[in-house]
């Protein structure tokens, strides 16, 4: 799906009509926010599923 620059302009401006410029810097905010969040949780995922024991400074600590 391939967006160009028509579809974003008409994305925005809908965006524009829909919450104003006056809240726009918040949504983007929040947007950007939620955005890092995702991302934060799905790497955070990846290192909780590994255990101490599959470290292997941790193997090499314990002998």
């Amino acid at each position: 799906m391939n967006l160009g620059p028509l579809e974003l302009g008409l994305i925005l401006v809908i965006i524009l009509l829909i919450f104003g410029v006056g809240k726009l810097p918040q949504v983007f905010k929040s947007l950007g926010e939620g955005i890092r969040e995702f991302r934060d949780a799905a790497s955070g995922s990846d290192e909780e599923e590994k255990t101490p024991e599959d470290a292997p400074d941790a193997n090499q600590a314990a002998k």
